[in-house]
């Protein structure tokens, strides 16, 4: 796997490194399990990182069973490489009846992985981000719910840049400017991944107007003029020497950020507890800068989805758990994204009455997720990156000609493509 792919998908189980780096061991098996209950779901989780969400998980499925005395379940926490262990799992009478993916994927369902969840969305659909809804849509039909909404911005050093003279940017010619002079001896001006692209590639894509497919996703589109014009303007960051690499830490952990490293950081929301203890309020939040005049600031939407087993013996009660705790607990919700980490509820009401979310670039992170957020196809999947990826790396770093690279890898993800729409 590249490192551009590693940094791609990092966030998902990584972006909380920084907090404690956890790999905790399933749950014991008497944990949420209440004795006489008809059924007992088993929930599988990924090994947050965030001290506290395990025992809250365990907490919310006892008070489903408070409330529900024939439906037990049992939370299990799964240290390593939780998506290769969801999917090995999956194929065997041992899946779990309910779980939690990353990004979603569009094979899970054509392989009849995933129960359709649509019907209790119905109506409310307009409390979550569209691009959400979209992600996990197969067919016209709903088979992931959002937990919480992750919010990718670019952080700024307050004082180094009102020093510098430089107000945020806000074009990419600004950045890319910001960042050459912002670069000194001891201090990187911009870091965008340790190997110098991270989200980069996609953020340039959107922010010139330009995508990886096209609307009906049927058509690998990132070779366009658009997309050409703005992967190729990121080899000026490594020509000016001003993007920081190789640090010892990732995009997605705040590290070289609050150590001075860098002046200007793409992270994660979940970073912002520790950048604020950290500086104070010297620091501020931007969205991606749009690409020349006729682009559009972008900032990414991460997080995790809801989804219930449709091979499940209890399908059906698996659902009805996700409908009660992802729907219509408030408060339940409020507290997973944030009593122990940092993260944006994805239900916009819930969002609302979050007081974290209210003022400071805490609100501006929200804001920018609601109003710029995108998120990967469910047709895109980790071959399709790897191929965009190493024609990403040749343009960036070897001045390849971004035409016929990006032509190449193109013609080699709509196989790829096809082959999944086949």
């Amino acid at each position: 796997m590249s490192t551009f792919q590693t940094s791609r998908r990092a966030f998902l189980g990584g972006s909380l490194l920084f907090v404690g780096g956890m790999a905790l061991a399933a749950c014991g098996k008497d944990d949420a399990v209440k004795a006489g209950a008809k059924v007992t779901l088993e929930q599988w989780y990924h090994a947050y990182g965030e001290a506290g969400t395990q025992q809250a998980a365990i907490r919310y499925a006892k008070e489903y069973t408070k409330a529900n005395p024939d439906v037990a379940i049992k939370v299990t926490w799964i240290a390593g490489d939780y998506s290769a262990k969801l999917h090995s799992t999956l194929l065997t009478p041992q899946a779990p009846d309910l779980f939690e993916v990353g990004d979603f994927q569009y094979i899970d369902v054509k392989n009849g992985l995933f129960a359709p969840l649509d019907d209790i969305v119905k109506g409310q659909e307009g409390e979550y981000a569209k691009v959400a809804l979209e992600s996990a849509t197969v067919g016209g039909k709903l088979y992931g719910l959002k937990m919480m909404d992750d919010a990718m911005v670019l952080y700024y050093r307050k004082s180094v840049l009102e020093k510098a003279g430089i107000t945020p940017p806000q074009t990419y010619a600004e950045l890319a400017a910001a960042a050459k002079k912002l670069t000194t001896r001891a201090q990187k001006g911009l870091f965008i991944g340790s190997d110098g692209l991270g989200n980069a590639p996609y953020l340039l894509l959107w922010s010139n107007g330009a995508d990886l497919l096209d609307t009906e996703g049927k058509k690998v589109v990132f070779n366009s003029p658009e997309g050409i014009a703005a992967i190729s303007a990121l080899k000026q960051l490594h020509d000016d020497k001003s993007l920081l690499q190789d640090f010892t830490t990732d995009w997605y952990d705040p590290g070289a950020f609050v150590q001075g490293a860098t002046a200007m950081q793409w992270c994660g929301l979940w970073a912002m507890p520790a950048i604020k203890k950290a500086l104070g309020d010297d620091f501020g939040v931007v969205a991606w800068p749009k690409f020349g005049d006729a682009g559009k600031p972008v900032s990414r939407i991460g997080g995790w989805f809801a989804v219930a087993n449709a091979k499940s013996k209890h399908a059906e009660e698996a659902r009805k758990y996700i409908e009660w705790l992802w729907i219509k607990q408030e408060e339940l919700q409020k507290d997973w994204c944030v009593s122990y980490g940092f993260h944006v509820p994805a239900r916009k009401s819930v969002t609302a009455k979050t007081t974290e979310f209210t003022s400071g670039p805490a609100k501006d992170a929200a804001d920018i997720l609601a109003n710029t957020g995108k998120a990967y196809p469910n047709l895109w999947n980790t071959t399709m990156d790897s191929l965009f990826a190493q024609a990403v790396l040749k343009i960036a770093k070897s001045g390849g000609d971004a035409k016929a690279l990006l032509d190449e890898a193109a013609a080699k993800c709509q196989a790829e493509l096809d082959k999944q729409l086949a």
